[in-house]
Formats: C-alpha cells, structure tokens, sequence
C-alpha cells in the first residue's frame, strides 16, 4: 500500500524509473502534448472534464511522491497582454503548495518558446495532461535526489 498521496499506477511506474534530472510536464487544459514532448516521455491523460483534474492537484500529488530539485513555469512573452497583470493567481497557488510541501523551491519562469525546447529534452519522461482551465499553468519539474 502507497503511503503518499500519489497512487495512479502508471505515473507512479513512470516516476519510478525516473533518475536525477528527469523532468515532468504538468500541463494546462491549453497545452499541445501530442507534439510538444521529449522523445522519451509518456503522456497520462487526467483531462476528464474542463477543470478537472487541475495541474495544482497534478503537483501536490507529485510533490508528495519523489523529490524535486526545480520548479518552471512557462514564462509569459512580453507581447503577450497577460504579460501587464503580473503573475498568473496559479502560481500563488503553486508557490502555497511548495510551502505546504516543506520545500524551499522558488518558481523559476523559463520564456514560452524556450519552454518548450526544454519540454522536448530527452531528460523529459513524462506529461501529465490536465484539464485545467487556469492561464499560464504549465509546470515543469525536475527531478532530485533521494536524501534518505
């Protein structure tokens, strides 16, 4: 019996074979998966209906299974017009999570076409597919080492 908060069989097989620096995709409702992904990544459709599930429940789950090393969003162009807002609310949200996580990991935007060459990486095992509503919600992680 799995004792984190992670217990979907095939991300967890996933996550189990991924060594340092590997990376995850949590991506939004609005992301292309099918196309933009690492040669060696697998992607988990959680999409089941608009909103549900969130990439913010993606991380949490995550974040309780294995440890990371960086959190990246998908940083906004600045000819983009949600650039002039400031950040989007969801990374309040994600920052909350890493607190509540214990972590002392910082969101580390990476621009929106930059963000994709990292997600095509052979380091990039897999895309959790959400359906997530929420703008500028693509996360990427990294993953770290075991401690203990």
């Amino acid at each position: 019996m799995l004792k984190h908060q992670l217990i979907h069989p095939q991300i967890n097989a996933i996550l189990g074979q991924a060594g340092h620096h590997a990376t995850i995709l949590i991506a939004d409702g609005n992301y292309p998966a099918s196309t933009k992904k690492g040669p060696n990544a697998e992607v988990i459709s959680m999409n089941l209906s608009p909103g549900v599930v969130t990439c913010s429940q993606v991380l949490q789950a995550i974040l309780s299974a294995i440890p990371i090393d960086a959190v990246n969003t998908m940083g906004i162009p600045a000819d983009d017009p949600y650039a002039k807002v400031g950040e989007p609310p969801v990374w309040e949200e994600y920052k909350q999570i890493l607190n509540d996580a214990g972590t002392s990991l910082e969101l580390e935007p990476i621009q929106k076409w930059d963000f994709y060459k990292a997600v095509e990486s052979p380091d990039h095992v897999l895309t959790v597919q959400t359906a997530d509503q929420a703008l500028w919600a693509n996360v990427l992680l990294s993953v770290g080492c075991r401690q203990a």
